[in-house]
């Protein structure tokens, strides 16, 4: 049996080892692709996987690659119509979603209403709406399968037991590559060298996250809607060599943990593959050479985005979107050199503090409120 995907962001990190899947197992069929706008990369995946549908963001870039593909049978489109269209597409059973950013709720939204699964790596989507998008998915009887490794560990822990019976989760965390300096150590930090994780290859802007870790506290949230857990029963704990993925404690005491070498390759497989597992070619974990694996407790005044993330989600309404919308933007303005390492978090902590919550806010509330952090932090900080 064939299976049907679209890919949305499938020129970046997710979407490009969604593809090395497809290339593996043979029975899967991508029948849509969308992406920014990489038109040499776009234009060689369309024909090697051949889709119905292809979307570029920019209408330019859409123009160009539909002149370099007119002897192939592929729709080209573009922009947010061509994103939903990609994540409609009709044959479609599965849309992976790896767009980075906000823009991936409306497509998201479109897809669960189509009837489509979600395998999700958007976590944007979920923490900015997921009071909209966990009640659509009960609704429309679809399933949100999560790619995060951490989100997809605590997914695999959570197999075969209910969730009333979580006490807590543990959500884990390497540290990034500025585990254990201080805020003067980070005040000179470049961006190179906040490119530089010490265990994943991601990319710029969630490695970025990672070391601030922003990242953590957005999957702190995103775990909170996806799991039905308070807030505060969501404990992040730094491991430093990512190992173990992330653990759930159950009411009893015990502790269930998902482990196996840093490759998100097992969380797109299993989350296309689910409820079954498939053969995963790479690295094993090997027990007779592993000697330790050590925790630490994150350090929340240092790294103070994710204190902030743990404000966010318990104020909740729209407070997550401007948190998540003033990172974005803060991230955006660190990569063009344009601000410091620590003034990202800064950013996000006189956003939150300007803003007024909107309680239940709808999608169109949160991209208002996503526009007004924008402009606060234009007013702010480029005056």
């Amino acid at each position: 049996m064939m299976k049907n995907i679209a890919i949305l962001g499938s020129t970046g990190s997710i979407g490009t080892q969604t593809l090395d899947i497809v290339r593996y197992n043979q029975d899967v069929r991508v029948t849509a692709l969308a992406a920014g706008g990489n038109v040499c990369l776009m234009e060689r995946q369309i024909r090697e996987f051949k889709p119905r549908l292809a979307c570029l963001w920019d209408e330019n870039k859409a123009m160009e690659l539909k002149a370099r593909v007119s002897d192939l049978d592929v729709k080209v489109v573009s922009g947010m119509n061509g994103l939903i269209e990609a994540a409609t597409e009709s044959h479609a059973e599965t849309v992976v979603t790896g767009v980075v950013g906000m823009i991936g709720i409306k497509p998201t939204i479109a897809a669960m209403e189509a009837g489509k699964d979600i395998a999700l790596a958007n976590k944007e989507t979920l923490v900015t709406a997921g009071h909209i998008i966990m009640p659509l998915a009960e609704e429309k009887g679809v399933k949100i399968l999560p790619v995060d490794s951490e989100h997809s560990a605590i997914f695999q822990c959570l197999r075969g037991e209910g969730q009333s019976a979580i006490h807590k989760i543990l959500l884990t965390a390497s540290g990034g590559p500025f585990r254990g300096w201080t805020r003067e150590q980070m005040a000179s930090v470049r961006v190179e060298d906040a490119l530089k994780h010490p265990n994943w290859s991601m990319g710029h802007k969630i490695t970025i996250d990672s070391a601030t870790l922003v990242n953590k506290g957005l999957e702190v949230m995103e775990a909170h809607w996806l799991f039905h857990v308070p807030i505060d029963h969501v404990q992040v704990v730094v491991q430093p060599a990512s190992i173990i993925h992330s653990m759930v404690e159950y009411e009893d005491g015990a502790v269930i943990a998902q482990m196996g070498t840093p490759d998100m390759k097992l969380p797109i497989q299993y989350a296309i593959y689910y409820p079954k597992r498939r053969y995963l070619p790479g690295d094993r974990l090997d027990f007779t050479k592993l000697t330790q694996i050590s925790f630490e407790v994150p350090d929340m005044e240092n790294f103070h985005g994710l204190k902030l993330a743990y404000e966010a989600g318990r104020q909740g309404g729209s407070m997550p979107t401007v948190f998540n919308a003033a990172n974005e933007m803060a991230v955006a303005m660190f990569l063009r050199r344009e601000i410091g390492f620590l003034t990202i978090v800064d950013m996000i902590g006189e956003a939150m503090a300007h803003h007024k919550i909107q309680k239940n806010p709808d999608v169109a509330g949160i991209l208002e409120a996503e526009q007004e952090t924008y402009e606060f932090i234009k007013s702010r900080f480029n005056s």
